[in-house]
């Protein structure tokens, strides 16, 4: 968390307040994040403006002439869009001052985020260049899976759960696509058909958009760009809810520790 349907809905959130903007002033309170944040941010940043924002994967991209700024939200970070005498709360790191007024704050309780500047092509990142295709592109369908899968001995949800094999699909996400297509979680990735693995790609399309059009899951941390939560979490089948009633055979769902991440399925629904 914040997973893909967060960080897309982060995305809509602040693109029109900053798409077209010139940087005026960058204020770094705390620098070590997952990288540290560069010592000259402000100097690199300033009088630069933001051409269009975009996502890869769970990294937002703010593209400008001179290079793109990668950000990735970590496990409980947020960007939020606020007037600039906005007092600050515990963990606000980083201050992106626009000249139209506008303040875009990085807060990021656990500092497991990033904010990284790149000179070169952003798909040539280190970060970026190996990572799967988008879930919601044609790209990305049940043939491709299917060869991917080929000779895996993985439990099916590790094996979506890989931003190699496609970026995005964090574990409440995965959770919830296995149960729509029926799939137990633990099955070996090389055993399952090409049909059923349409059915996974249909299945975790509909979950991700689901969950982005309600703006994503707030469990703990997770808010948009003008503070609120998402309320997917209201639409979770699954995950959270070991040992209450399926809600299609009404038997009591269970949970189990894959690659140790909770797991929540039903025994009788999933095969």
């Amino acid at each position: 968390m914040p997973e893909l349907p967060e960080v897309e809905t982060t995305l809509r959130g602040i693109a029109p307040y900053v798409e077209g903007q010139i940087i005026q002033q960058v204020i770094v309170r705390h620098k070590q994040l997952r990288w540290p944040v560069a010592d000259n941010l402000d100097e690199i940043l300033s009088n630069l403006r933001i051409s269009f924002v975009s996502r890869r994967g769970k990294y937002l991209l703010f593209a400008t002439d001179s290079g793109t700024l990668l950000m990735h939200l970590g496990m409980s970070g947020s960007l939020r869009v606020l007037m600039q005498d906005k007092p600050l709360m515990k963990h606000d790191h980083i201050d992106f001052i626009l000249r139209n007024g506008t303040l875009l704050r990085y807060n990021d309780p656990r500092c497991f985020g990033a904010v990284l500047w790149t000179t070169n092509p952003p798909a040539q990142h280190e970060l970026l260049k190996d990572l799967g295709p988008e879930p919601l592109t044609p790209d990305f369908d049940g043939a491709y899976l299917y060869r991917q899968s080929r000779n895996r001995q993985t439990p099916v949800k590790s094996f979506v759960m890989d931003s190699h094999v496609v970026v995005g699909v964090g574990n409440i996400y995965a959770n919830e696509a296995l149960f729509m297509a029926g799939i137990h979680p633990s099955r070996h990735a090389g055993k399952i058909s090409q049909s059923r693995y349409q059915l996974l790609a249909e299945s975790i399309k509909t979950v991700l958009t689901s969950a982005i059009q309600q703006g994503g899951t707030t469990l703990r941390n997770f808010v948009n760009e003008a503070g609120k939560p998402g309320y997917f979490k209201q639409q979770l089948l699954v995950y959270g809810r070991s040992g209450l009633m399926c809600t299609n055979c009404l038997q009591p769902l269970q949970e189990i520790r894959i690659s140790n991440r909770s797991t929540v399925f039903c025994r009788n629904c999933q095969k």
